[in-house]
């Protein structure tokens, strides 16, 4: 993409001619640059590890299997009844 951009960028100073000096995705990737040495300014980056009045988030537990229930063992029901009760209705003579 930054190709892509400095392909656009020439082409148009060569139409225009050199009137177009200033590169915008020059100027961008510098302030993406920079953006990276810029100082934290959270509240937490702040907040002294040391000090027991600090206010932290508070935890929560949430158990990763608790909607789980076990089926086994389970008596297995007579096949004949489960198969007739899905199996569909025999139709009727008119």
């Amino acid at each position: 993409m930054l190709a892509l951009s400095g392909a656009k960028s020439a082409a148009a100073s060569a139409v225009g001619g050199r009137h177009c000096r200033f590169h915008w995705p020059l100027l961008a990737l510098a302030a993406l640059a920079l953006s990276g040495c810029m100082p934290a300014t959270s509240q937490v980056a702040s907040a002294d590890p040391a000090d027991p009045a600090a206010k932290v988030a508070p935890v929560g537990y949430r158990s990763t299997i608790a909607p789980y229930t076990s089926l086994r063992p389970a008596t297995p029901a007579p096949w004949r009844d489960r198969n007739d009760a899905v199996a569909p209705r025999p139709k009727q003579d008119r």
